[in-house]
């Protein structure tokens, strides 16, 4: 089971920010060998969108993650980064339940639609579903490519 959890920097336990953390560094870090800060200052002011995998004892793994910027952050427009998907759910929908959970929230809480992301290019069309459209030519950025895209 996925237990989502939307929080800000100040109320993650240490716990839940050692395991957010730790998976950011496997996927962004290690599996994509991009030596790059991670940890770059934008977290404290971030919401983090968490998805747990509950197992039957009920400890929590963390699954799925991204944050949220709010507007005028990093862009004019509110954003998302840092998403990710542990690698043993790759490929159960889980990356899609995420981003709906976060345009579900973002539109309640954040009262925005206009969102900006710096999206990995080959993934240009998993954010094209949420209705992302590219708003630039691809650019480097840590060695891999990136394209801007825009929800309006």
């Amino acid at each position: 089971m996925i237990e989502w959890q939307w929080a800000a920097f100040g109320q993650l336990m240490t716990d839940e920010l050692y395991q957010v953390l730790r998976l950011r560094q496997q996927v962004f870090i290690v599996e994509q060998t991009c030596i790059y800060e991670d940890i770059d200052g934008l977290d404290q002011d971030a919401w983090h969108l968490i998805g747990w995998r509950v197992d039957e004892g009920g400890s929590r793994t963390v699954a799925a993650y991204l944050r949220v910027l709010n507007p005028g952050v990093k862009y004019k427009e509110a954003s998302i980064g840092r998403v990710m998907v542990s690698q043993a759910e790759r490929g159960t929908g889980l990356g899609k339940a995420l981003m709906r959970q976060a345009m579900t929230i973002m539109n309640e809480k954040l009262l925005t639609r206009s969102i900006r992301i710096s999206a990995q290019q080959h993934l240009e069309a998993f954010y094209l579903e949420f209705g992302f459209k590219r708003v630039s030519e691809p650019y480097d950025e840590d060695g891999i490519p990136h394209i801007e895209m825009l929800k309006v």
